[in-house]
């Protein structure tokens, strides 16, 4: 069975619909993610299909009736509000840069299944590349270093190497895997298992 997840995006601001749809498809490329720009659109498509909504602050206020008994397939796009954090609901700053982001939502995907949350049927993560080359030990070492946002002259003292020698070995990371930001870099590590979404 091909399985493909279908996550709706319930917000008014085109450009907050646009990012995090881009940021979704890269970190979930199986996925199908439709935006909705009022929770009527919402309404008019099968509602009940999707895995998870991400929805604004306000949507999430004014259709807590559709949207308490889905709580854990809803994150709410919003600032780090404290009133959302005590209903229980995930919460995704929106304000945050995009390395922080792609953080956050690792770590909310990585608590929504670790805490009993059912992936039936989800296939695994597609391999980045089938022609992508294997990464050495030490540049294995160094992507690690880099998730945890790490900068180069920091790493080359951890790992007790040259600076040059750390620019090297981020520059063949990203042309190994074709990976030209770090929120890119921090999604291959954690989907391939090389850290975990705790440990950025």
């Amino acid at each position: 069975m091909n399985y493909q997840p279908e996550i709706a995006i319930v917000e008014a601001n085109t450009l907050t619909c646009l990012g995090l749809k881009g940021i979704l498809e890269e970190m979930i490329p199986m996925a199908t993610i439709r935006t909705f720009h009022h929770f009527s659109e919402l309404m008019d498509d099968t509602p009940d299909m999707y895995a998870h909504y991400f929805i604004s602050a306000q949507i999430y206020v004014e259709h807590n009736a559709f949207f308490l008994p889905r709580k854990r397939k809803t994150i709410v796009l919003a600032s780090d509000s404290p009133q959302f954090q005590l209903s229980g609901v995930p919460v995704l700053n929106i304000h945050e840069s995009e390395e922080e982001l792609v953080k956050n939502i690792l770590k909310l995907h990585q608590h929504a299944h670790h805490d009993g949350y059912p992936v039936k049927d989800m296939p695994p993560m597609p391999p980045m590349q089938p022609h992508q080359e294997i990464l050495s030990a030490r540049e294995i070492e160094v992507l690690v270093l880099i998730t945890k946002g790490l900068i180069n002259k920091e790493i080359a003292d951890k790992l007790n190497i040259s600076l040059t020698t750390v620019i090297t070995h981020r520059k063949n990371i990203m042309e190994k895997l074709g990976i030209k930001s770090v929120s890119g870099l921090t999604i291959y590590a954690v989907m391939n298992g090389y850290i975990e979404a705790d440990r950025i």
